[in-house]
């Protein structure tokens, strides 16, 4: 009995790969690893030109800019600005995700799982639901200036402001002073975290993009 029990456990082993149980600290180290991997492959994909500007991701005008943007196209010299912005905004995304990279994972190394488990055998995209509402603020706040600067790089702020300015002068007009720089962040945040999210999906689901001994086995637990 004593021999046929250790050939059943051997057994077991060779079908799960040979991997024993993951500790507490190994799964949430991998959970880690994933969203590294994410937000690698996001801000390298975003970073691109046209990695927003044309793609699912695109940011466009907030409601409050498209009825400035609405009213200027008879206005000399702003007869085409709702493109002319969209391009100017989709471009500082773009310029500022290859800055998104050290800011993600400085916030992934810091995160501690309160259930580390949990998130493993949770939902498909727990670990980065999980990192968005752990850690948001914080990426914010970083993040922020990181696209004024790629706003002011494209001329935006500057463009958006003239823009507003003429808006402002138009007769019997509400005036308005939209902030831009705000939107795109969450704009381009969004884009970052959907991009990890479908990593950790395919980390979840798909054996082969485990590249990593320990996303091996980390995840064949959640088989």
């Amino acid at each position: 009995m004593i021999s046929l029990t250790f050939s059943s456990c051997d057994t077991l082993q060779q079908v799960a790969g040979g991997l024993s149980e993951p500790t507490t600290a190994e799964i949430a180290s991998g959970l880690k690893q994933a969203l590294e991997f994410g937000i690698s492959e996001g801000a390298d994909f975003l970073s691109k030109r046209d990695g927003y500007f044309k793609s699912q991701y695109k940011i466009l005008l907030p409601e409050e800019a498209r009825k400035v943007t609405d009213k200027l196209k008879i206005i000399p010299g702003f007869s085409d600005v709702e493109n002319i912005l969209l391009e100017k905004l989709n471009r500082a995304a773009e310029d500022a995700a290859s800055s998104a990279k050290p800011i993600f994972v400085k916030a992934i190394k810091e995160m501690t799982f309160s259930d580390a488990l949990g998130i493993l055998m949770g939902p498909n995209n727990g670990a980065t639901t999980y990192l968005h509402d752990k850690t948001y603020q914080p990426l914010y706040n970083e993040f922020n200036p990181v696209i004024v600067t790629s706003l002011n790089k494209f001329n935006a702020i500057e463009y958006w402001a003239d823009a507003v300015n003429a808006y402002n002068k138009i007769p019997f007009i509400e005036k308005v002073n939209p902030s831009l720089d705000q939107y795109v962040t969450d704009k381009a945040l969004d884009g970052l975290f959907d991009m990890v999210s479908k990593k950790e999906l395919q980390i979840r689901t798909d054996i082969s993009s485990r590249t990593t001994d320990l996303l091996k086995k980390v995840f064949a637990k959640q088989d």
